[in-house]
């Protein structure tokens, strides 16, 4: 494998939980706008999408394979999870 079929690789594997958490971030501001005022965006997006790339990695090593819905849908949940923690738990509430 060349060097920039490797990094397109990587890129495309970890691409589901950057974008969504980047969405979610954006959703989660949007809808809780007062209660998320002193948290980032940022924040929050770095929150949702690490979590949901180590369950996606976490997936990965579970099945060996990746793409499975059964870990896109704990990827929803970490994001959730996340999100909630990064917004309210930790938002000097």
């Amino acid at each position: 494998m060349q060097p920039a079929d490797a990094f397109w690789h990587i890129a495309n594997f970890f691409a589901p939980a950057l974008v969504v958490g980047l969405l979610a971030a954006a959703v989660t501001k949007l809808m809780w706008r007062r209660e998320l005022v002193a948290i980032s965006w940022l924040q929050l997006a770095a929150w949702a999408s690490a979590a949901m790339a180590g369950v996606s990695m976490l997936g990965l090593v579970i099945f060996e394979h990746d793409g499975k819905i059964i870990t896109y849908a704990a990827m929803l949940v970490a994001c959730a999870v996340a999100l909630w923690w990064a917004g309210f738990r930790r938002g000097g509430r």
